[in-house]
């Protein structure tokens, strides 16, 4: 016969169950949307085939060159501190001379692989993801999404591709046209302020110049535009609850857009340079 498990054998197990399930049920749930993202962005993709075409440049305009103020500014003020930064430090660890000629790389280098696509990215996670998410999520509350099934008209297709091609094609042209802003910052306050000589400067970062880094930079932008519009749109289809519904997905869209541009941009970056 067998011996029935002691009473302090049964806490243990109790105990490790206590702790072991909420930990699998964060996993399981995390997988869960993960499947549903995938499923989501699939439909998306399939919903190319009925484009509309007027939806889309809408959406073109909206995200491309609404937020390109927003976006310039962004890039104009980090080019100015990146410059102001790199050389006083360079300045202190070795000589004038070479934070004179290293100041346009790092500024080169950071703006186009980095910070260009990062921020412009976090930008749009806050201006455009937000929107998406409330729109999105006010037509589904108040069955606007429902109208167009009665109609016969599939609202991925309708409402969710054009957002999602539309932030995947503009945010590489945000990105392009806000590192030359923040380029042409650090070079105007380098030659004004800290009195570098305006011919090296251009010299030392044409020869700092590589494709690889811009095709770098336009890459992160593409799969952070492509995210933030899928994560948004994603929200604001499952919300539900009326106004506090709708704001719960506003929120939720910006955080998690954010963390999937950081986390992103960790994994493009570790496979470029794999």
């Amino acid at each position: 016969m067998t011996r029935p498990p002691s009473s302090f054998s049964a806490a243990i197990a109790a105990l490790m169950i206590s702790v072991a399930a909420p930990i699998g049920a964060v996993i399981l749930g995390a997988l869960a949307s993960v499947g549903q993202a995938a499923l989501f962005a699939l439909r998306v993709v399939v919903g190319l085939r009925a484009l509309r075409f007027r939806l889309w440049f809408q959406q073109m305009l909206e995200i491309g060159f609404f937020s390109l103020p927003v976006v310039g500014l962004t890039a104009a003020f980090s080019g100015l501190v990146l410059v102001l930064q790199s050389y006083a430090g360079l300045a202190e660890l070795a000589s004038p001379t070479l934070a004179a000629s290293s100041a346009p790389r790092v500024v080169l280098g950071a703006l186009v692989q980095e910070l260009g696509p990062v921020l412009a990215g976090l930008m749009i996670a806050g201006r455009i993801g937000a929107a998406m998410a409330a729109e999105i999520g006010t037509m589904r509350v108040t069955e606007q999404i429902d109208a167009l099934h009665t109609l016969s008209t599939d609202p991925i297709s309708y409402l969710i591709t054009p957002r999602v091609l539309a932030a995947t094609l503009m945010l590489p042209v945000l990105v392009l046209i806000a590192n030359i802003i923040g380029i042409a910052a650090a070079y105007g306050l380098a030659v004004a302020r800290l009195g570098l000589d305006p011919d090296t400067y251009l010299h030392v970062t044409w020869q700092a110049f590589a494709w690889g880094d811009v095709a770098l930079g336009l890459t992160k932008a593409a799969v952070f535009g492509f995210l933030i519009a899928l994560i948004s749109t994603l929200q604001g289809y499952q919300s539900a609850g009326g106004a506090e519904g709708v704001g719960r997905a506003t929120r939720q869209a910006v955080v998690l857009s954010s963390i999937a541009v950081l986390a992103s941009n960790y994994v493009i970056t570790e496979w470029f340079f794999a």
